[in-house]
């Protein structure tokens, strides 16, 4: 059973960091991209930052790009997504994703696995 739990969110000053990790369990190592999406209070979910299973294709949504990085320790089952810079419009719930044979990795419809999700909330 496969299972992706999300660690790291919760209250920050606008300017500051985060660091989110995903751990997952019960899928082949070097075997699956993973996928951060957020979704805010009354929006539609939107992807942020992706990585394939070996780390190396990486994705990021414009918004978010050079102020986050994701990157992943495959020994430890592990999808790590450093945040900085955060700002307001970064408030959300951001839950990872796990997908085997995902070929684009921003279409979140492509991933077969997601965790509960985690909150992230920054404070002007």
């Amino acid at each position: 059973q496969v299972h992706l739990v999300e660690s790291g969110g919760g209250l920050v000053q606008a300017g500051g960091s985060l660091r989110l990790a995903c751990a997952a369990s019960g899928l082949p190592r070097n075997s699956y991209a993973v996928g951060w999406s957020r979704q805010a209070p009354g929006k539609e979910r939107e992807f942020v930052a992706a990585i394939s299973w070996a780390g190396a294709t990486i994705e990021y949504a414009a918004s978010v790009k050079g102020r986050f990085t994701i990157s992943r320790d495959n020994a430890k089952n592990t999808v790590y997504l450093q945040m900085s810079s955060l700002n307001p419009e970064d408030t959300a719930v951001y839950s990872c994703a796990a997908g085997v044979g995902v070929r684009f990795l921003r279409r979140l419809e492509e991933y077969d696995y997601w965790g509960q999700g985690t909150q992230v909330t920054v404070s002007s």
